[in-house]
């Protein structure tokens, strides 16, 4: 168990690092991720070399690393990670498989995973609350124009929800989707509307960032600058500071202390033994 209770420290170590450079900078450095993979993989060698009877340990490391560059890379081309999120992610795999058997550290992927997506769908909704809160006449006015725009097709989406709604005296899972499906387009609007008058800044180019998001592309003489999800490189940012005007740049929410509490939660239930009905960790 002591070896568990290492990897736990370290990640918390490097997951507290990682967020506090996220809130303060809404950026993680590569080093940190890096240097996780490699102090996790390199206590897990020379424990198995030194302490345990098999090499099972870490090439549970390996495993782990090998489903979480899957992961991390898939969130990352669905555009739900930016890149340090990605590598982040990446690295926990090393982390995280906390017994040599495949089988239970399958669960402690999967449970970690859905505890992930939960935590951070309430966080992205309380973060955005306050962004509303603070931006609430600029959100007004984005919200109306989007949802006028969009009202036809909102209004459909919710009419079949509705109508899925009423086929729950046959089975309630009908209930749930119908649920679902009617609030959705509403949700999707109000993200939009977020994201249109809450997330996009002008700033000056001094201030830019490697990753910084265009908000659309600049064009700077005879060459233009494109919003990429991979955000600004070093020789972007030279060229617009260069040009010396200030450009509209795409902010995103500190996401990296969703990570952090996940893996707290997933650490009380580990070591609490805590079975969840369809997944026990152990």
């Amino acid at each position: 168990m002591s070896e568990v209770v290492f990897l736990v420290i370290l990640g918390l170590i490097w997951i507290g690092f990682a967020s506090m450079q996220d809130l303060r900078h809404r950026e993680v450095a590569n080093w940190l991720s890096f240097s996780l993979i490699i102090f996790a993989l390199g206590f897990r060698f020379f424990w198995s070399l030194f302490k345990a009877e098999s090499f099972g340990f870490f090439y549970q490391g390996l495993i782990g690393l090998a489903i979480f560059l899957i992961f991390g890379n898939l969130f990352y081309y669905l555009r739900i990670f930016a890149g340090g999120d990605a590598k982040l992610m990446i690295a926990l795999g090393a982390v995280l498989g906390f017994s040599e058997s495949f089988l239970v550290n399958l669960k402690i992927y999967f449970m970690f995973l859905l505890i992930f997506l939960f935590a951070g769908g309430f966080y992205g909704l309380f973060w955005s609350f306050g962004l509303v809160v603070n931006n609430f006449t600029g959100f007004k006015k984005e919200f109306s124009r989007i949802f006028h725009k969009n009202s036809k097709i909102a209004v459909l989406i919710s009419f079949i929800g509705m109508i899925i709604i009423f086929l729950g005296f046959i089975s309630l899972i009908f209930s749930f989707f119908g649920g679902l499906i009617l609030i959705l387009p509403y949700f999707y609007l109000y993200a939009k509307a977020v994201d249109e008058s809450c997330m996009i800044k002008k700033t000056g180019t001094k201030n830019l960032v490697e990753g910084d998001w265009l908000y659309k592309d600049v064009k700077i003489g005879k060459k233009t600058i494109k919003a990429k999800w991979d955000g600004l490189n070093r020789n972007e940012i030279n060229l617009l500071k260069k040009s010396n005007k200030k450009v509209l740049v795409r902010q995103g929410i500190a996401f990296v202390p969703v990570f952090l509490i996940a893996f707290l939660i997933l650490i009380y239930l580990w070591f609490n033994k805590i079975n969840l009905g369809f997944c026990a960790l152990g």
